[in-house]
């Protein structure tokens, strides 16, 4: 009989914060996909370009505010690695629930693609949330 003589693979575990910073970007990467596919509705492209935003007409305090909303989950993949812990721990609670309400307000009437994309931004947002909520203490 032979017996592997591989060594086990080791899986140390991953600091949280290491985990909250990937979930950040998992969820940057579906925000982007899902308005990405969005282009492809009929009639968006025309849309835009009469003038629509994402919120509304289009205008510099608009876009900005698109902008700036969008660029958090982003920065927060950084921040989650470098910011002092107890800001870290309610950034993370604070900023997932309020965009996992965002995202919930925006499902009614969507098509089924962004429904798909914002039940898995929900999940992840909650996982955030759950994981920051049960940070270990020494």
């Amino acid at each position: 009989m032979q017996t592997n003589s591989r060594p086990a693979l080791s899986d140390p575990p991953l600091p949280l914060r290491l985990k909250l910073s990937a979930l950040w970007a998992s969820l940057t990467f579906c925000y982007l996909y899902g308005d990405y596919f969005g282009l492809y509705r009929p009639g968006k492209l025309q849309h835009m370009l009469d003038g629509a935003g994402p919120m509304g007409p289009s205008s510099q305090g608009s876009l900005l505010f698109v902008a700036l909303l969008l660029a958090v989950p982003g920065l927060m993949v950084f921040l989650s690695l470098v910011l002092p812990v107890r800001l870290v721990r309610w950034l993370n609670i604070g900023l997932a629930l309020f965009y996992a309400g965002f995202v919930a307000l925006t499902l009614p009437g969507a098509w089924w693609f962004y429904q798909a994309y914002s039940g898995i931004e929900i999940a992840l947002c909650l996982l955030v949330a759950g994981m920051a909520w049960r940070w270990p203490r020494t």
